[in-house]
């Protein structure tokens, strides 16, 4: 197939290898979406389930349990062998939670030949150590190519084949025009892209990382406001200055700030702040009516990444001194008992800082309204 960046296909003659068989590792709600998106594409794909249930319900009546309103086709092989699943892989996507990301490229190195590339879908930081997704993969995994798949898209609109735009990252795609068109993010772009599911190219996969990893702990504070009756500016408030805190991760990371203004980043960021679809939002509503953690997460079958990656985040934050106090607010939230109304009043009488980035490491005025101290200083 030939590729072009330009209005004139004819006139370019780079070409990117199509993956033909795609495997896909965790049949959640994301991965199932995943694995019908790659058959839709044309794609030859097999699913991964641990669950002994999802397997039997695909068997017995073509239906996941965990995306049960959408039937699976009998092209897509559903199977719990990882072995199996493997064997004939062209491309593997990793869709586990990112706190099982480490283990699961363990036991896929082990069985995986040589040379097939991965493309990470698991969105978080990793607890305990603080690292990226990318550098888990390149722990476990070394040597494999690696890419990062990110982007705003709920699991049952992408299986419903709604249209849907996502971003995907690889080192290799930077440089020249010909290398990006030839580069792993590429070639997987080429193998998801259909009428309805259209991926663009990255070659900064630290920022978009960055910006799947923290929008689900400002999910979850979105949630809060929403649970406690807020209306709409506060959460224009949570999303715009999440971004900010969003961007002064990626750079400090070494990733952009530009890329967290795409999809990965503040579209990823407003679909899951604005919508009970989002786990991390509903559970973040359930704290703000009143649930502790324990029982706003008492039945799930899904897992809502922003509650173990609200910890995470900010421990990476505090180790690179990036201030990033809507993320700290949630942890505390979540895992320190602090009350919501507190955690509030204390983000809203912060110091007042400046919002241009030239001005923001420099200002910080004493808030009047912290009636508690009002001649506070606090270093900016």
């Amino acid at each position: 197939m030939t590729v072009s960046g330009t209005a004139t296909p004819a006139d370019d003659n780079s070409t990117a290898e199509i993956f033909d068989h795609i495997a896909v590792v965790g049949a959640g709600a994301w991965g199932t979406a995943l694995a019908l998106s790659a058959e839709r594409a044309g794609r030859r794909v097999t699913l991964w389930a641990r669950e002994t249930e999802v397997v039997e319900g695909v068997s017995m009546r073509r239906r996941n349990p965990f995306l049960p309103d959408h039937p699976i086709p009998g092209s897509i092989k559903v199977t719990n062998e990882l072995a199996e699943t493997l064997a004939a892989a062209d491309l593997v996507v990793l869709v586990v939670p990112s706190q099982f990301l480490r283990p699961t490229a363990r036991q896929v190195e082990s069985l995986l030949r040589a040379g097939v590339p991965v493309v990470i879908c698991a969105k978080g930081i990793e607890t305990g150590s603080g690292k990226l997704m990318t550098q888990v993969i390149a722990e476990e995994m070394p040597g494999r190519p690696q890419a990062v798949l990110s982007g705003p898209s709920f699991a049952d609109e992408v299986a419903e084949g709604q249209p849907t735009a996502v971003t995907i990252a690889s080192e290799d795609a930077g440089g020249s025009t010909e290398a990006a068109m030839r580069s792993l993010a590429a070639r997987v772009a080429l193998s998801f892209s259909s009428p309805v599911f259209r991926p663009y190219l990255s070659d900064d996969p630290l920022g978009v990382e960055v910006g799947g990893a923290v929008k689900n702990v400002l999910a979850i504070a979105c949630g809060i406001a929403a649970g406690r009756g807020f209306g709409s500016n506060p959460r224009a408030a949570l999303i715009t200055r999440g971004l900010a805190e969003i961007k002064r991760l990626a750079e400090a990371l070494g990733g952009r700030r530009e890329t967290v203004t795409g999809l990965a980043g503040i579209g990823d960021l407003t679909l899951t702040c604005s919508s009970e679809q989002s786990r991390n939002f509903s559970f973040g509503k359930a704290l703000g009516q009143g649930m502790t953690p324990e029982q706003a997460l008492a039945g799930k079958k899904s897992v809502a990444e922003g509650a173990v990656n609200a910890q995470s985040v900010t421990e990476l934050a505090a180790r690179l001194g990036v201030d990033m106090p809507i993320c700290q607010a949630v942890q505390a939230i979540i895992h320190e008992g602090v009350d919501i109304d507190t955690a509030i009043k204390s983000l809203l009488t912060r110091p007042i800082k400046a919002e241009s980035r030239d001005l923001e490491m420099h200002i910080s005025l004493p808030n009047p309204a912290n009636m508690d101290d009002p001649d506070q200083v606090i270093p900016a």
